[in-house]
């Protein structure tokens, strides 16, 4: 039996994915999420195979930052992501923080239930539209230097507090949903601006936004 917890925001999404999930024969939803906190704490219960987690969900505590923290902390939990958007860039940074696949929202039911089985297999789950995509951009990477692209050299950490700087949070405030210091907070956002080079905040969103951190 497949152990499965299912994160997204929307009651009724959770609900109608967990009835198509329990009526397979080898799949059992055994918890829910309604956010990236929530998710951590299922996943940190339940100790599932494989969590199903929206990317988009409310802000500062969306699905590419959970995925980050949860492989981290349970390595043994496969976390395959659901989200809109067919951008290769969210494509690439998402399996980047640890997921084992990603797939579209709107694809029919049969495709997910196949991406949770050939993650249990061991096996990587990628659209095959989106298989070239990948392939492109991993060679894009490969032949770019660091230092030519500075979204590269920031840290998990650094990752995780520049879209939340940018969507308006106070350093109280980052801290409180990454649970670190306020200092914490503060040395992070120094660094950030030294390795990108800004010098203000609105700088700082503009950034963020040319690299679509604030879709998150």
């Amino acid at each position: 039996m497949i152990k499965i917890v299912l994160a997204d925001d929307h009651a009724i999404v959770r609900s109608g994915f967990s009835m198509i999930l329990n009526f397979q024969s080898d799949m059992e939803v055994v918890g829910t999420a309604a956010d990236g906190i929530e998710a951590y704490t299922m996943v940190a219960k339940y100790r599932p195979d494989i969590l199903i987690m929206d990317l988009s969900m409310p802000p500062g505590e969306s699905g590419l930052i959970a995925t980050g923290k949860i492989k981290e902390d349970h390595p043994d939990t496969k976390i395959l992501i659901l989200t809109m958007h067919d951008d290769e860039e969210y494509l690439f940074h998402i399996l980047k923080n640890g997921a084992s696949g990603y797939v579209l929202k709107n694809a029919p039911d049969e495709e997910l239930l196949l991406a949770i089985r050939t993650i249990h297999g061991g096996g990587t789950y990628i659209h095959p539209k989106m298989a070239t995509s990948l392939v492109r951009e991993f060679i894009k990477k490969d032949t770019t230097s660091q230092s030519e692209d500075p979204y590269e050299i920031l840290s998990k950490r650094e990752l995780e507090i520049l879209p939340l700087v940018a969507k308006g949070y106070g350093n109280k405030e980052v801290a409180e949903k990454l649970f670190i210091s306020v200092k914490t907070v503060e040395a992070n956002k120094a660094k950030i601006m030294e390795k990108l080079n800004l010098r203000s905040r609105p700088e700082l969103v503009q950034y963020a936004l040319k690299k679509k951190m604030l879709d998150f």
